[in-house]
């Protein structure tokens, strides 16, 4: 059973603003990955800090890593959001379980969503915004 959906195009300005927006939590994944891989050390003592094992930080990075990558593939996108969504919850718990502010990977993840929503036609259609 096949449904279409009629999907307004997006103006150019918005389509930017999704790009741009899209592009913030691809730059952080990528950015604090490579951290993790060029400066283990430093990462490591941060990942002992949020009680995570030695052995837990390659696994994490490489999820991390490619989270960023399905998310910036346009075909791929919604499930790349649908994953940093899912890593980013994790991101608040490791905050709010040591008592630091975990307010920034809720933004992250709203950046992730909106983003998308104002590149994608699709997900406008599916989550409409009323006037």
């Amino acid at each position: 059973m096949k449904t279409t959906v009629e999907t307004t195009p997006a103006s150019k300005k918005m389509l930017w603003a999704g790009r741009v927006l899209s592009s913030l939590p691809v730059l952080l994944f990528a950015f604090t990955a490579t951290f993790c891989l060029l400066n283990p050390a430093a990462a490591a003592q941060g990942f002992a800090h949020y009680g995570y094992p030695d052995g837990a930080m390659l696994p994490i990075t490489f999820v991390e890593l490619a989270c960023a990558i399905v998310y910036a593939i346009p075909r791929t996108a919604v499930l790349g959001a649908i994953l940093m969504t899912g890593y980013l919850g994790g991101a608040t718990a490791t905050h709010a379980r040591v008592g630091e502010p975990f307010y920034l990977p809720i933004i992250v993840g709203i950046v992730v969503w909106l983003g998308l929503f104002l590149r994608d036609a699709r997900l406008r259609a599916l989550i409409p915004v009323r006037d």
